[in-house]
């Protein structure tokens, strides 16, 4: 089930770049401007590249780079000594998580606009939460088949 799930996360992590994550504006009058990843990283290009870099690379780049090798691992295209390497790409892909509550709490305490959460951030949070859980089950897995692997070389007769 986590690799059909992993897969699945090729086509929702895109997805999730572009939906709206939060719909924000200055005064309660106006409308609101829908934010997404991409939005978020056009804006901040205009404003600091290397800032936007390094956002590309824990919002878009480490999580989707985790997602290819876990099914490249699933599909023995990979060998699974690399499930450790995985657990700190997804540790960098959580960076962003942080970073977009943290402008919503700011933002909501300054009390200066509107702003509302969407669908693009439930979705974005799932995505790197399932990616989560498959890198840990993945990990699992490959800790019991070598287990399993070191028994039977002990128990093969000489």
């Amino acid at each position: 089930m986590h690799r059909w799930i992993n897969l699945s996360l090729l086509l929702l992590f895109p997805l999730s770049w572009v939906a709206p994550l939060m719909r924000a504006g200055l005064l309660p009058l106006f409308g609101l401007s829908e934010i997404s990843v991409m939005t978020g990283l056009h804006s901040l290009w205009d404003s600091d590249i290397f800032l936007a870099l390094i956002v590309a690379l824990f919002a878009l780049i480490a999580p989707f780079l985790k997602t290819i090798a876990l099914a490249l691992i699933h599909w023995n295209r990979l060998d699974s000594r690399y499930t450790p390497i995985l657990g700190v790409l997804g540790k960098l892909a959580m960076a962003d998580i942080f970073l977009i509550a943290l402008y919503i709490t700011l933002a909501k305490g300054v009390g200066v606009g509107r702003l509302e959460t969407a669908w693009g951030l439930y979705l974005f949070t799932a995505c790197i939460l399932a990616s989560i859980w498959v890198s840990w089950r993945t990990e699992q897995l490959a800790k019991k088949t070598r287990i399993d692997d070191e028994t039977e070389t002990k128990i093969e007769p000489n």
